[in-house]
């Protein structure tokens, strides 16, 4: 599937092959988009606020309120900036939050409801 959207990614954004990796496609906010075999989005570049809140609600949260918005920003503009996700310890001190404030924003907690909702690639190391 080459398109618009696939132009615009770059090589950060898929560490290996969709094809060997059990990656699959899925139907989400309307388009078709690829995510691992973990739930997470392939691309980073396919994110934007409708996907997140359709991400959320399959975890559970019928909408997301101003602090997880937050959240999801920080993780955003951290990888943009970094070319990879955040730890949790720098997370939670970017978000001024506890780690444990943290993991009850998200029904998954970070790993799998923040940086999922937030359309980041899956991190394979977390502290």
């Amino acid at each position: 599937m080459e398109s618009e959207q696939g132009a615009r990614r770059g090589a950060s954004d898929s560490p290996t092959n969709p094809e060997t990796s059990g990656a699959r496609y899925r139907l989400v906010a309307g388009r078709t988009l690829l995510f691992d075999n973990e739930g997470f989005l392939w691309h980073p570049s396919d994110w934007d606020e409708e996907v997140a809140v359709e991400l959320a609600g399959e975890l559970g949260l019928a909408e997301m309120d101003q602090r997880q918005w937050e959240v999801v920003r920080f993780l955003r503009t951290y990888y943009a900036e970094n070319g990879r996700s955040p730890l949790n310890r720098p997370l939670a001190r970017g978000v001024g939050m506890s780690l444990l404030e943290l993991e009850g924003l998200f029904p998954q907690g970070i790993k799998y409801g923040a940086r999922r909702v937030a359309g980041l690639p899956n991190p394979k190391n977390c502290t």
